[in-house]
Parts: structure tokens; sequence; C-alpha cells
């Protein structure tokens, strides 16, 4: 069971939910220590106190807001806990809007909201059924960690998940990143469509979505545990420059339908228009158009 990150309650007008939060993901990377490569000795850092220069332990350790340079005002948990916000010990639902109306490039981390005591469940199944119902999603407010938040409440098989929300104003705009004009013909756009249809799928199971790096990690670690060589690294093909846009596009989904044992040869792909053609035609068009002279 994870651990109870906040306690609080989620606020829907006149109605209130005691939860708790708890993370909704694990994270399985394999993690590295800092070592002395002379001795092999724990690299670690201490926290030090830069006017007595000596090393503080954690229960001599608080925050503070630098006024100036020689004036902090010190902040206690509890001058935290006490904020005079509504959201200070609630999750407050300030509006329900359709989940595709929300960018996500501004939703984060996902947390797990848990019903606190039996007195929670009925208010907690009602919330879950109607953002079930109503196909819409909750925006909140709640604070933590010394700052007001902006979150999404959805369902997940029937629990509900809070995520974290990027304000408005850190979004950056992405306006000057956009590449030089250029032009695309319709046989391009519409052959990019047949090579998304050829690798759509239902779901995100099987050894593509597996997280190799960690695996690669592992061997590594094994091999140097045993005294043997780590595995040798593959040889990086070096990615072609795309001089035919349509002949790469063909190539794709010929690899696809490969890879799956499909047939590879492509039937569907729309063959170029050819532009001379159109150009004669409209040249005789013009020419039938011409006055007769006198």
């Amino acid at each position: 069971m994870p651990r109870t990150i906040w306690s609080g309650a989620i606020s829907f007008g006149l109605v209130t939910v005691p939860i708790n939060v708890v993370s909704a993901t694990e994270n399985h990377s394999i993690q590295f220590h800092q070592y002395h490569l002379e001795d092999m000795g724990r690299v670690r850092y201490r926290k030090v106190c830069e006017l007595e220069g000596r090393e503080v332990a954690q229960s001599e350790i608080g925050k503070g807001y630098e006024l100036t340079k020689t004036q902090v005002i010190p902040i206690t948990d509890e001058d935290l806990s006490n904020l005079p916000l509504p959201t200070a010990k609630a999750i407050e639902i300030e509006a329900f809007v359709p989940l595709k109306s929300i960018d996500p490039i501004r939703i984060g981390e996902g947390y797990y909201l848990q019903p606190k005591e039996q007195v929670a469940a009925k208010p907690y199944k009602l919330l879950v059924q109607a953002l079930g119902r109503s196909s819409k999603v909750a925006v909140a407010k709640y604070a933590w960690s010394g700052r007001e938040r902006l979150g999404l409440l959805r369902v997940k098989d029937d629990v509900l998940v809070l995520h974290a929300m990027r304000w408005p104003d850190e979004i950056r705009d992405p306006t000057e990143l956009l590449p030089p004009p250029v032009e695309l013909s319709d046989d391009e756009i519409d052959s990019a469509l047949i090579l998304m249809d050829t690798m759509t799928r239902d779901d995100l199971e099987g050894d593509e979505f597996k997280d190799s790096y960690t695996e690669a990690i592992a061997k590594v670690i094994e091999a140097k545990r045993e005294d043997r060589e780590p595995p040798a690294a593959p040889e990086q093909e070096k990615p072609p420059q795309i001089v035919d846009l349509m002949a790469a596009l063909q190539e794709s989904v010929s690899k696809v339908r490969a890879s799956r044992g499909e047939d590879a040869e492509v039937h569907e792909m729309p063959k170029p228009k050819k532009k001379t053609a159109a150009k004669k035609t409209a040249a005789k068009k013009a020419t039938s158009r011409r006055p007769r002279s006198a």
C-alpha cells in the first residue's frame, strides 16, 4: 500500500469528500550512487551552515524567505498548513469541462484519491458516477508544498485521479519554433495517413513499450558482477536524409507490414499526380479561349 502524501477533502459545491492522496505511479529505474573512483568510498552531500561552517542535522533545518541579503523571514510548516486559503486543506472544484478542451501539455503527475473512512464512501461514489456519466473532468485548485496549484480530476477504474496541471502562464508560446514555410501535396498527406493507419493499434502492450534502457543497464551490472565483458552496443544506423518524401512513406508502410508478417507490398498508396499532364491540359484550355483573329 503506497503511503499517504496528503490528507484533506474534495469540495464539490456543498458536498465534502474526505480523501487521502497516494502516488499513482512507481519508478522502476535503476538508481546509482556516487563513489570515489580511487577507493570506491561512498560520496555523500552534507548540509553545512554557511555562517558556522559546520554540518547541521535535519532537525536544525527550516524554511525561510530571503527578503534581503541580511534579512531572512522564517516560515514554519505550521505557517504553511494554516494559510488563509480555502485550498489549504481541500481540493476545491472550480468547474467541469470536456477533457478534449484541455491541452495535454498542461497535464502532469497523477495521484490516486482514496476515500477517507466510511463517511466518505457515499459522496466519493457520487462524484465518481457523476463524472463518469457526464464524460467530463473536474478542474480544481489545491495548495501543496508552499504554493497553490491547479489540478484535473478524472475517473480511472472507479477511482478518482488527481493530475497536477500547469497554470496558463507557465506554458511557453511555441510559435517561435515553427519550421519555415513549405508546400505539401495532397498525395503526401494521404500517404502519411495510410502510414498512421498501418501503425494504429488498440493497446500499448508488447516489447515495443518495455523499458529497454533499464534492461540494458541490468545486463551491464550482471556482466560486471560476474567479471564478464558487458554486451556490445549495437551499431547505430545513421538516419537517412530524406530526399523523396513519398518514397520514404511507402518504404515505412512496407517495413511496418513486414514486421507484422503481413503483405509488405503497398497497394493503397496514392500515385503522384503528373504535373506535366496538368500543365498540358491547362495550356490547351488557354489556347481554346484565345480570340480568333479577324
